[in-house]
């Protein structure tokens, strides 16, 4: 045996002994075969999407957002205008009036955000409450915050 035979012999050995390791306890073969471990590595992990969420709602959130008040204040998309802080957050844009989640998005949406209340007092006006004129309805807040929920869930 040569020796890189031999190095050969010992990297096949070491990934069926990983593999072994991995699909141990399994109900199912595949778990643990070369294919299956690769496809999972090469597949991101599932979106979990908030209760009561649907592609549906993000869609309509997105026309709404888009064609509506929302836009104006905060820029297509969400990237950020005169009037409206950028809605997609990271680390050096983190969120000023909640921490991001589903829940806490529709809140600030129905409540609007008092002047005096504002994180960044050089905005010149406070956001509504319902967001638009005309106000928008439970459903619609539930679809905007859907779609601004997903622009930071991609």
């Amino acid at each position: 045996m040569t020796g890189r035979t031999r190095l050969c012999s010992i990297e096949t050995v070491a990934a069926a002994t990983f593999l072994a390791a991995c699909s141990r306890g399994s109900t199912s073969g595949a778990v643990g075969t070369p294919s299956a471990v690769m496809a999972a590595a090469a597949t991101p992990a599932a979106l979990v999407m908030p209760a009561g969420v649907t592609p549906a709602m993000i869609t309509r959130g997105d026309s709404l957002f888009n064609a509506n008040a929302c836009s104006r204040c905060h820029g297509k998309a969400g990237a950020g205008g005169q009037n409206g802080p950028v809605l997609v957050k990271n680390a050096e844009n983190p969120w000023l009036h909640s921490t991001g989640k589903y829940e806490e998005i529709v809140a600030t949406i129905t409540a609007g955000v008092p002047k005096e209340k504002l994180k960044d007092q050089t905005r010149l006006f406070q956001m509504n409450p319902r967001g638009s004129n005309p106000p928008l309805n439970d459903d619609q807040i539930k679809a905007v915050a859907a779609y601004i929920w997903k622009l930071n869930h991609p």
